[in-house]
């Protein structure tokens, strides 16, 4: 397919795929005589690939391109490539140290867990900053707080793998695994959106609650065991 047609299934504008070529978020296509440049099935699924990462997921382009090369690597194990792709995802700022007493929380959160971490897990120093910034406004979480938090990530991260079971080669695994943790935390963040104005309703009720429209008006709502 010409880059025309690219643009129509991957739903990307022809200026945004040759900035992606420019860069090296997409591989070339095939050089036909002229200026001619045939894509594939393999473009449309790449160009979608880039568009979560930035779009969704809000990586930059440098971070994008790490997380890219993670999963282009074929010498690596699933663990390593989720290994990698964490490490990839930090969009490399500058960021203020975490301090002792905040990464010392968070290790005794995650081996209250039962989480089997290494020291570099990025989420240490991610997490820990938090925890350092609501401490420089005053706020020092409960253990309470922090434990539902806890259990929650568990739970989620459980969920992740648990639907890397039915793809079909450990390559598109792989991928899923990667992808669904960048757009995954976008996810989080909306529904965690939704919850916050439920609960808002339930604990501090107005009267314009009564006109909001509850979620069962799309699906019916099913409370979990």
């Amino acid at each position: 397919m010409r880059i025309s047609e690219l643009s129509r299934r991957s739903g990307a504008p022809v200026t945004t795929l040759k900035y992606y070529l420019r860069e090296g978020l997409v591989h070339e296509g095939e050089r036909r005589s002229g200026n001619q440049t045939d894509y594939d099935e393999s473009h449309v699924q790449r160009v979608r690939l880039v568009r979560a990462l930035l779009d969704t997921g809000g990586l930059s382009i440098a971070a994008a391109r790490r997380v890219l090369a993670t999963l282009d690597a074929d010498d690596r194990s699933m663990a390593d490539t989720f290994e990698a792709a964490q490490h990839a995802m930090t969009d490399g700022r500058a960021h203020h140290e975490a301090s002792d007493a905040a990464r010392r929380r968070v290790a005794a959160l995650a081996g209250a867990q039962g989480w089997r971490t290494t020291p570099d897990n990025p989420g240490f120093d991610l997490a820990a900053r938090v925890l350092d910034d609501l401490a420089a406004i005053g706020y020092e979480p409960s253990d309470a707080y922090l434990d539902a938090y806890a259990a929650a990530a568990d739970r989620i991260a459980r969920a992740d793998l648990a639907a890397l079971t039915d793809r079909e080669s450990p390559a598109l695994a792989a991928e899923l695994m990667v992808v669904g943790t960048v757009v995954g935390d976008a996810l989080i963040a909306g529904l965690r959106r939704l919850a916050h104005q439920e609960a808002t309703a339930e604990l501090f009720p107005t009267t314009g609650d009564a006109h909001a429209a509850p979620a069962t008006h799309a699906t019916q709502r099913k409370d979990l065991p």
